[in-house]
């Protein structure tokens, strides 16, 4: 064996055991969300793994489990607090209950529209919220786009007249279970994961989301109207542990925020492309779209304004701020 092939292949190991090496100190964050591989959350979060893993040098490499893999919004959020997760994508209404200031984002009809909501998230309200809960043992990261919420049914909802009597699924959000009973519904929290059963054996008359999680979930195989009464705008939330946070440099922390924040500018592109796309999915299976009055609803829920103004002075300011957004 002559010396200079001994010497590459020497070499040739030496560089392998730095790469086993460098794989082998990479930080690896396990990210738990509910929806499906085509939804356009967890395309985004694709993009943000490739950006953290690329600008980090591999040194972070995010793990992604979609489907409920490791359990509901719920039970990832209590994975997370107990070190076993590191980030989790959740949303506003079950964040309400780790954190008081996400029920704003809760309250039917706060927002005027889309660009409304995209100015407060990302202004000054926005980001106190996200880092409202450090105590609790976490920050949020990003919002991402989850449209509009709507009720759905296997008849029109035109007005709240149309909803007495009728169990609704709702996330466990005591604004959503109240913004309900201001509706004249009775109010059914189920995790989403068994809303789909629910709706097919009776358990409950209707539901409320957006419309690609009615169509990607098959509820429209079940529910045949959408109702456009379009409630509430509950953003995702991309959540991540403070413990999680400890362990990265300062360097990589500016990383993984600034890769989130681009992911959200991906996910508002790709949740107008779906949002058309699985409203056309959801005709062609026979589901009629409602357009809706609005002003009925929005007349039934101004007590529960009244309600935080004289209960929750530090929420009802939240509300004041959201309002003089323009």
């Amino acid at each position: 064996m002559s010396t200079t092939y001994k010497a590459l292949k020497v070499l040739f190991g030496a560089l392998l055991m730095l790469g086993v090496t460098q794989a082998q100190a990479a930080t690896i964050l396990k990210l738990s969300h509910n929806h499906t591989r085509d939804h356009a959350v967890h395309k985004s979060m694709q993009e943000m793994a490739k950006e953290v893993k690329k600008e980090t040098h591999g040194e972070v490499v995010i793990r992604i489990y979609p489907d409920a893999q490791l359990g509901s919004q719920r039970e990832s959020m209590e994975l997370m607090q107990n070190g076993a997760l590191d980030m989790v994508k959740s949303n506003a209404a079950e964040l309400e209950a780790f954190g008081a200031a996400y029920s704003v984002f809760n309250l039917p009809y706060l927002f005027r529209d889309k660009a409304h909501l995209f100015k407060v998230e990302e202004g000054e309200v926005g980001s106190e919220i996200l880092a409202s809960t450090a105590d609790s043992g976490f920050v949020g990261l990003a919002y991402y786009d989850a449209g509009a919420r709507s009720m759905y049914a296997n008849k029109p909802i035109s007005s709240p007249d149309d909803l007495k009597g009728m169990k609704i699924r709702v996330q466990p959000s005591p604004s959503a279970i109240a913004m309900v009973k201001a509706l004249g519904g009775n109010p059914t929290p189920l995790a989403y994961g068994e809303l789909y059963t629910a709706l097919q054996q009776g358990v409950v008359d209707a539901a409320e989301n957006n419309i690609p999680s009615f169509s990607l979930s098959r509820h429209s195989e079940i529910a045949k109207y959408f109702s456009l009464d379009e409630h509430a705008m509950v953003p995702d939330v991309l959540v991540v542990s403070t413990k999680t946070l400890a362990k990265l440099t300062p360097e990589q922390q500016e990383i993984l925020f600034k890769a989130a924040r681009n992911s959200t500018e991906l996910m508002k592109e790709l949740w107008d492309a779906s949002e058309r796309q699985e409203r056309i999915a959801a005709e062609k299976s026979g589901v009629t779209f409602v357009e809706v009055n609005k002003e009925p609803f929005i007349k039934a829920v101004q007590p529960m304004y009244d309600d935080i103004k004289a209960s929750s002075p530090e929420l009802y300011s939240f509300v004041e701020r959201i309002k003089a957004v323009k």
